[in-house]
């Protein structure tokens, strides 16, 4: 059963067309491909695909592009080198990735985390998103896991969220957590529940300090966690976060600006950051 907002439905099926273009463009050595170049080869006329290209990204393909690159991704560090520091240093309550998304969360206690998940009971459900189609899980306290199947498929995804809390019992019931689920694609108050050991719970918390459309390294949230040597270990713990998109590990990058792994794909992690950056600079 899948539950999903209008709105979302069609931002998927525009995610479904912009990430066929952006598989084009990568391909394409040199530069973006012309406008009717690229729709031919999507097979839409030009004037749909910029109105489906526009709607979902807000910019043309030729300035996504370039939100796609080496270059932007470089030019996004040299820009926000001490934005963690600053924020993190400023208190969770007060960072600018919470205010923009509301975010209400609590951590479990690293007892609880030790069983398993034991006692839990998580729901679960599959949801339209405007990254493609997404698996939620959450307990009574919000949100604790966010996965993205558009690589790695259903089966796969549903199999890695659930190898999380091996002990808790699960549910299919979408319902129970899809306010929280629209609400954390449309700007609402999507609350969580994150549920980790007490490291990745740190490195999480630093992660929602970073603003959206903006990046940091994997080294400065080691600096900023207090643990500078840890710079692995943080690595671990970013690819280990069970909410993707709410917890932005999509915006952790190399220190040289690569784009880094991600668990759920690098073509979704690209997405993500071209969509920020598009609309931060729209905004």
């Amino acid at each position: 059963m899948t539950q999903s907002a209008p709105d979302t439905i069609d931002q998927a099926y525009h995610y479904g067309v912009i990430k066929r273009a952006i598989d084009r463009i990568d391909a394409h050595p040199g530069g973006p491909l012309p406008l009717d170049a690229l729709a031919a080869e999507l097979g839409l006329s030009p004037a749909h695909f910029q109105r489906v290209f526009t709607r979902w990204a807000g910019v043309s393909p030729k300035r996504l592009h370039q939100y796609l690159t080496l270059g932007h991704a470089k030019a996004l560090l040299d820009q926000n080198a001490t934005t963690l520091e600053a924020t993190h240093e400023t208190g969770l309550s007060s960072t600018s990735r919470l205010q923009d998304l509301f975010v209400r969360w609590e951590a479990m206690r690293p007892g609880d985390y030790a069983k398993g998940g034991g006692g839990l009971l998580i729901a679960h459900g599959w949801f339209d998103t405007p990254f493609g189609r997404a698996l939620a899980m959450g307990t009574d306290r919000g949100l604790c896991g966010l996965g993205f199947s558009d690589e790695a498929g259903d089966l796969a995804t549903f199999d890695d969220l659930r190898a999380r809390w091996p002990a808790a019992q699960f549910t299919e019931s979408p319902e129970r957590i899809a306010p929280w689920v629209h609400a954390a694609f449309e700007g609402g108050n999507a609350h969580l529940h994150l549920i980790g050991a007490p490291f990745q719970i740190k490195v999480w918390e630093a992660l929602l300090s970073i603003p959206s459309g903006q990046v940091t390294t994997y080294g400065d949230i080691a600096q900023a966690i207090g643990n500078p040597r840890a710079v692995r270990a943080v690595g671990t713990a970013v690819g280990r976060n069970p909410v993707s998109w709410l917890i932005p590990c999509h915006r952790a990058l190399r220190k040289s600006g690569g784009l880094g792994g991600y668990h759920w794909g690098l073509g979704v992690k690209r997405a993500m950051l071209a969509y920020e950056a598009a609309r931060r600079d729209a905004g």
